[in-house]
């Protein structure tokens, strides 16, 4: 069974471009905002997606595959649909999503106690917590781990276990800007 986060969202009373013209990847201002940095997310198509459905508005939303779940954000700034649902078959990131929605002080709080635990030893700490997750599967774990890991792109032994290396040329994104 596919683990979903389902939120209901009352219709956007922002209005939407209405220029035939397609909106620019390029464009940062357009890019929905996103919690989850991941290497692969659709941030920067999602614009162009949208533009292809035009006016029309759903009941429903679904993201089978959400990871950083940037087409549903994107298309809930515009109010496109009702209710938006997400899965994905990694549970701890299905967790992240569900903390955001039904706690986010408390997901805030947690990731810059993780984050700012890391500042006395980096790599010793990330180390730590990648072997704690791999235990526990604690989504703030994974949240700082995706934060913290090479390219953002989060890599998984056979066995399931976390085990892509941190990128020692950053701490991921600080609490202020998460």
């Amino acid at each position: 069974m596919i683990p979903k986060a389902c939120r209901s969202s009352a219709r956007s009373s922002a209005s939407t471009d209405s220029s035939t013209e397609p909106r620019s990847l390029a464009k940062r201002s357009d890019q929905p905002p996103h919690l989850i940095p991941y290497q692969g997310s659709k941030r920067a198509l999602a614009p162009a997606i949208l533009d292809l459905l035009g006016e029309r508005r759903f009941s429903a939303l679904y993201e089978p595959f959400a990871g950083s779940a940037a087409w549903s954000i994107a298309a809930a700034r515009r109010g496109l649909a009702d209710r938006y649902c997400l899965a994905d078959s990694l549970q701890p990131l299905i967790g992240i999503w569900q903390r955001c929605l039904h706690d986010p002080a408390r997901l805030s709080a947690d990731y810059e106690a993780l984050w700012t635990a890391q500042l006395a030893a980096p790599r010793a700490h990330y180390a730590e917590v990648r072997a704690q997750f791999n235990r526990d599967a604690d989504p703030v774990k994974l949240l700082y781990l995706l934060a913290r890991c090479v390219k953002n792109a989060p890599r998984f032994a056979r066995d399931g276990s976390f085990n892509q290396a941190a990128d020692h040329r950053r701490k991921g994104r600080s609490p202020e800007r998460m």
